[in-house]
């Protein structure tokens, strides 16, 4: 393998694994208030055009290497969307709840 191939296959690993621990720290706290949409947005359509270079020139260890990248974006994307709309979710419950209280605890004392 020539050095320079094995610099550019090396590069891709990192930057593809990079994603890894954030996939697994959301997974595992579900904490996803520091995560930019619009940055993974621009992002995971980056890498997707990447991608669809990577199969025009034929060139695998650049299409691998964004096929996996693409996946591990498109999951921090997919699971900040997810979580913070559980998170809205349930603060509106939560509210409607305080609100039903409220309004129980009203209706008592005026009783």
């Amino acid at each position: 393998m020539e050095t320079t191939t094995f610099i550019g296959m090396l590069a891709a690993a990192c930057t593809t694994i990079s994603f890894l621990p954030q996939v697994i720290q959301i997974l595992r706290t579900g904490n996803v208030d520091g995560i930019s949409l619009q940055m993974y947005s621009i992002f995971t359509f980056g890498v997707t055009m990447w991608l669809i270079y990577g199969i025009a020139i034929q060139n695998l260890p650049m299409l691998l290497a964004n096929l996996v990248t693409l996946i591990l974006a498109s999951m921090v994307l997919g699971l900040t969307v997810y979580k913070r709309h559980q998170q809205r979710r349930q603060a509106a419950l939560e509210a409607t709840i305080d609100q039903t209280s409220s309004a129980v605890i009203l209706d008592k004392s005026a009783a």
